[in-house]
């Protein structure tokens, strides 16, 4: 008996098969449309961004303006820092300044910080010898009241030393934020594809091509929030110090030494004599006993030698023998 296959039974499994393979393209796509997204962004942004001028300068031409030159920006293009706007600039100083009252000068500074919207992100308030209080503070600030806050507390005390540095991160800003929003377009990519995977393998694939995304993209958004908050804020190293104070004047010292002055002289020249007598006979006692020691043994063989003579000298000398009777 011959079985007869049915034609629309196969049409599941062509169509499986072909969205599969569109899935697989769609993958191999979305490496070259990453690179590509970089550049296409920033081209976008560009455009956006010129597309105001070229309309202001078209409504200036016709209202019969002039066009603002390279040098001379309008007062709407600068931001309250200054700076022309659309400029990102991390700023950074350091001061020492010597001050009568340490805790005074530190309260000072954090109230000056706080009341312009920043923070002390950092305090360290020791006393090194004992008596004298120094502090290291590092206060950040916005940028808008950092000329401010710097001119505050260096009029605090007397300046020992002023530090100051600006760095613009404006294509650093500008190239972060391109990649932020290529990544992002590519993450939503993955996620469209996921929604239509039907295969396991092509679930597993993509899962893992979504993670590793959503990673990058993570690690971009740390990236810009750290640029965000240097260059909104801006950093104050702030070190106080207290003078080093002269020994106070005794009262009595203008009436030149008295009694218990000399006494307490005296006292201590004899007790260095002591003390010099005392390392001399140490240094010279190994000398000493060496010369005792000859001594004594000198006197011992004197002695000795002067028994011999006196033995000898009370000994009677010999007659000597009568000679033959012949």
């Amino acid at each position: 008996m011959q079985t007869t296959r049915d034609p629309h039974r196969r049409a599941p499994h062509r169509s499986r098969t072909v969205l599969a393979a569109g899935l697989l393209a769609g993958l191999l796509a979305l490496s070259g449309c990453d690179a590509g997204d970089s550049s296409d962004t920033s081209a976008a942004d560009k455009g956006s961004a010129a597309a105001p001028a070229r309309e202001r300068g078209a409504a200036d031409a016709a209202a019969g303006k002039a066009p603002a030159g390279a040098g001379g920006a309008s007062a709407d293009r600068k931001n309250s820092t200054g700076l022309p706007a659309g400029t990102h600039v991390i700023r950074t100083a350091t001061l020492s300044v010597e001050v009568r009252n340490v805790s005074a000068a530190a309260a000072a500074a954090r109230a000056a910080a706080a009341d312009t919207g920043g923070l002390v992100a950092d305090e360290n308030t020791e006393r090194p010898d004992g008596t004298h209080e120094t502090s290291r503070l590092v206060l950040r600030v916005p940028q808008d009241a950092y000329d401010a806050v710097l001119k505050k507390l260096t009029g605090s005390g007397k300046l020992l030393s002023r530090t100051s540095s600006a760095k613009d991160v404006t294509d650093e800003v500008v190239d972060v934020e391109s990649r932020v929003a290529s990544q992002r377009a590519s993450v939503a990519r993955v996620r469209k594809l996921m929604d239509r995977a039907d295969a396991l393998s092509d679930v597993v694939t993509l899962e893992g091509e979504l993670s590793s995304r959503q990673a990058a993209l993570e690690s971009l958004l740390a990236q810009q929030a750290s640029l965000k908050d240097r260059t909104e804020l801006a950093t104050i190293n702030l070190n106080l110090s207290e003078p080093a104070s002269a020994p106070e004047k005794k009262a009595d010292e203008d009436d030149g030494p008295g009694f218990l002055d000399a006494l307490d002289g005296g006292w201590h020249a004899f007790l260095t004599v002591l003390r010099w007598a005392a390392v001399v006979v140490g240094a010279t006692a190994p000398f000493l006993a060496a010369i005792a020691l000859l001594l004594v043994l000198g006197r011992l063989l004197r002695n000795r030698v002067r028994g011999h003579r006196a033995a000898r000298a009370s000994v009677p000398p010999s007659r000597p023998a009568p000679p033959p009777a012949s």
